[in-house]
């Protein structure tokens, strides 16, 4: 009988990672639809971006609605897995996030409240790093605008 278990529960985790391997090339295949959006929220606006080489581009993204940034580090090429990461830091309220590991197609996102304050922000594909130091800064106080005449 154990035997029996043996060679079902070996059916079984064959049957499992075959289903895992279908998955994974499923989510390679479609991965060039990968979007700044697709990954941190249709309400999400790319504000800024960096290229990583010749591999793929970090977003940033802002939701006006809750202040919230949020980063993505997108792949140009899907395919095999490759080591990949993301990162954005607020140095005025040290509130940072990141993703970081091996991907097929993006690594993120990763979310900060970000509204009013200069954000870092970066990433990597590979051994190539990418990295933005206090950019998008933005003022809390209302600016007035004087008409001269």
């Amino acid at each position: 009988m154990r035997n029996v278990h043996s060679v079902a529960a070996v059916g079984a985790l064959t049957a499992l990672v075959m289903g895992a391997t279908t998955a994974v090339a499923t989510t390679a295949s479609a991965a060039p639809n990968v979007t700044p959006q697709g990954v941190c929220g249709k309400a999400y606006k790319t504000v800024n971006s960096v290229s990583v080489g010749s591999l793929g581009t970090v977003y940033l993204t802002y939701n006006s609605a809750n202040g919230q940034n949020c980063v993505a580090t997108i792949r140009t090429d899907p395919g095999s897995v490759k080591h990949m990461s993301t990162y954005i830091y607020v140095p005025a309220t040290d509130e940072w996030a990141g993703d970081d590991g091996n991907y097929t197609s993006y690594a993120g996102p990763a979310y900060v409240y970000g509204k009013g304050y200069c954000v870092s922000w970066g990433g990597n594909i590979d051994n190539v790093y990418v990295s933005v130091e206090n950019s998008n800064c933005a003022s809390l106080k209302e600016r007035r605008v004087t008409e001269v005449r």
